[in-house]
């Protein structure tokens, strides 16, 4: 059975910049789209990033299309989220997610990590 572990959040100010890990365990994810969302208090979670089994698809939200980077590395399976030039509006908390396709829904995806916070102060 898949399990995802993200890792990497914390505190900064904005302008700033973290880097979130996501380490699946149990099984391979070599085949699997994968994604991360997030969750502001009081919002619905939010589609951020996903990419591909391949890494040749990946497609990013609107509000952080050119500041975050999503990757991945197969053999280590883990997946990657760089967030540069962090917002206070980018405070929320982040999960990481494992389907089929590389989608933008949560519909597309069956497993899910327990989230890792992540707070920008202005």
């Amino acid at each position: 059975q898949l399990e995802l572990v993200e890792s990497g959040g914390g505190s900064v100010q904005a302008g700033g910049s973290l880097r979130l890990q996501c380490a699946a365990a149990g099984r391979t994810i070599r085949t699997s789209g994968m994604a991360w969302f997030r969750q502001a208090p009081g919002k619905e979670r939010e589609f951020v990033a996903t990419i591909g089994w391949s890494s040749i698809v990946t497609i990013y939200g609107d509000s952080v299309r050119g500041r975050f980077t999503i990757s991945r590395d197969n053999a280590k399976n883990t997946m990657y989220l760089q967030m540069n030039s962090l917002k206070p509006e980018d405070t929320a908390v982040y999960y990481c997610a494992a389907g089929f396709l590389p989608v933008t829904s949560r519909e597309g995806y069956n497993v899910w990590g327990q989230g890792t916070q992540v707070t920008v102060s202005s």
